[in-house]
C-alpha cells in the first residue's frame, strides 16, 4: 500500500505535507517535522473528519488492524492504535516519509529477552545486552512482552524458557549470555532440553558473521530450537556480539515466525523458497 497523501490540518485550513519528518519528542508524542501533533490513520475521502491541529496519513488501502505495525521498510515505524472520531498513529521509530512512499503491514510479534548471568541476576553487573536487544526488536514490528535476568543455572533457565514458551504468548524469545566454554556456560544446554525441533541454520549464520569480525567466534555455543509456536534463540552475552549476532539473522525471523505460527497463509502469496 502506499501513502496517498500527508495532511496537516489547522485551524481553518488543510495543509498538505510531501516530504516529511516524523520522530517522537521527549514525552512520547508524535511530531511531524519537530511540531507536536496527534497522527491519524485516514482512508480516502476521510479529510473532513481530522480534527484540527492534527495530521492525518492517508493510505490506498485499508490497513485497519489495531496494534499492528505500519513500517516504510526503512527508517519509519508506526503502530496503529484505536483512536476517536480515527484510528491513531503512535510513532515507535522516526525517520523521513514521503507521499507515495511504500507501507507493509506487519503482524506485531511478541519477544521475551532473558539474560542469562551470574553476577547480572545478583545485582553486581549492569545488564546491557538486553537492553539493546529491546532495542534492535523494536524496528522489525516486535514488542517485548517479557524480560528477566536469571543465574547460570541449567534448570532456572529451562523452566523460565517452558513456562514463557507454554503460556502461547511470545512468539520469539532470545537469551543473551551462557554460550561460551566456562564451566557455568549451560544455556544452548537449557534450550536443548526445552526443544522440540532445531534450527541449525540460524547458530551457523551468527558463527559465520561473528567469524569475519574474529575467529573467537568458532568458540561461541548459538543455537536456535522450537518449542510449541516459540523460536528460542541463543546469543552471546557481551552487548556488541548480541547486537551483532541479531542483526545477522534479523532479515529471516519474521518470514520464520510466520511459517511458525501458521500466520503465512493469511498473509498472501508469498513465494516460500528452500524450505
Amino acid at each position: 500500500m502506499k501513502v496517498l497523501a500527508i495532511i496537516e490540518r489547522s485551524t481553518r485550513t488543510f495543509l498538505p505535507h510531501t516530504l516529511s519528518y516524523v520522530s517522537i519528542n521527549k514525552a512520547g508524542e508524535s511530531a511531524l517535522n519537530g511540531t507536536e501533533k496527534p497522527f491519524f490513520l485516514l482512508s480516502p475521502g476521510e479529510r473532513e473528519k481530522l480534527p484540527e491541529k492534527s495530521v492525518g496519513f492517508v493510505l490506498s488501502k485499508d490497513a485497519l488492524k489495531f496494534s499492528y505495525f505500519l513500517s516504510s521498510g526503512e527508517d519509519v515505524l508506526f503502530r496503529i492504535l484505536e483512536g476517536n472520531p480515527l484510528p491513531r498513529l503512535s510513532v515507535e521509530q522516526g525517520g523521513f516519509i514521503s507521499v507515495s512512499h511504500r507501507m507493509q503491514l506487519l503482524r506485531p510479534i511478541s519477544v521475551g529477552i532473558l539474560t542469562v548471568s551470574d553476577k547480572g541476576s545478583r545485582g553486581e553487573r549492569e545488564d546491557l545486552s538486553g537492553p539493546a536487544l529491546a532495542r534492535s526488536v523494536k524496528p522489525l514490528g516486535m514488542f517485548v512482552e517479557e524480560v528477566a535476568i536469571v543465574p547460570d543455572e541449567i534448570g532456572i533457565i529451562s523452566d523460565t524458557l517452558t513456562k514463557w514458551s507454554d503460556t502461547g504468548r511470545l512468539n520469539l524469545i532470545l537469551t543473551t549470555g551462557g554460550t561460551g566454554l566456562s564451566k557455568r556456560d549451560v544455556t544452548p544446554e537449557a534450550l536443548l532440553s526445552v526443544a522440540e525441533k532445531h534450527v541449525p541454520g540460524i547458530g551457523e549464520t551468527m558463527r559465520s558473521v561473528s567469524m569475519k569480525i574474529t575467529s573467537k567466534a568458532m568458540l561461541s555455543r548459538g543455537c536456535a530450537v522450537i518449542r510449541g509456536e516459540t523460536l528460542i534463540i541463543a546469543l552471546p552475552g557481551s552487548e556488541k556480539a548480541a547486537e551483532e549476532c541479531f542483526a545477522a539473522i534479523a532479515p529471516a525471523l519474521r518470514h520464520g515466525i510466520e511459517i511458525l505460527c501458521g500466520w503465512d497463509s493469511e498473509c498472501g502469496s508469498r513465494p516460500h523458497h528452500h524450505h
